[in-house]
């Protein structure tokens, strides 16, 4: 079980930032261990500029990401997700496809940075933001004991993780 690659999949409405930014984190962060995707219920159909911008500035490959709908992962030859996370408030009351495998789920909401109004240094800033906040958590999550947690414990940690915000990184308790 050691070598298992765990899937994880990062749910937003517009599949544009938010969870197009934690599909690279994880894929960096969670490298041999992890393996990231993201969708959304309504996707934009493309990827944002800053997020593609924030990205490449963290040198993050980004040619292959794109935005996509939900339901290619629902479908019976999809890749199985082990876990499923909300990154936006909207996709997390939306009535979700039925996960095959019954992946573990959380909602670790934040602001969409593409919502924010103001000069360009105020949206980039918000992307930024946006991308730290995402790299806290993951950075947590793919360190979690996943072997040595039962699933209520691990449950709790997820939903935990959710509640990590900048600087409480080294506070947390998951």
């Amino acid at each position: 079980m050691a070598d298992q690659i765990y899937n994880v999949l990062f749910l937003c409405t517009g599949n544009s930032a938010r969870s197009i930014i934690a599909e690279s984190l994880i894929n960096r962060y969670g490298r041999g261990h992890f393996r990231g995707y993201s969708a959304g219920s309504h996707p934009k159909g493309e990827v944002h500029p800053l997020a593609v911008e924030v990205l490449r500035r963290n040198n993050y490959l980004t040619d292959e990401l794109r935005s996509k709908d939900w339901s290619e992962f629902a479908e019976a030859d999809a890749p199985r997700m082990d876990f499923v996370f909300t990154v936006c408030d909207r996709a997390a009351v939306e009535l979700c496809p039925v996960w095959p495998g019954q992946p573990m789920t959380a909602h670790w909401g934040l602001p969409d940075p593409a919502e924010v109004e103001g000069d360009e240094v105020a949206c980039i800033m918000a992307f930024r933001q946006t991308f730290r906040e995402l790299e806290n958590r993951i950075k947590i999550f793919v360190s979690l004991p996943l072997n040595s947690l039962d699933r209520l414990k691990l449950q709790k940690s997820l939903d935990d993780i959710g509640q990590v915000r900048l600087g409480d990184a080294e506070r947390a308790d998951v």
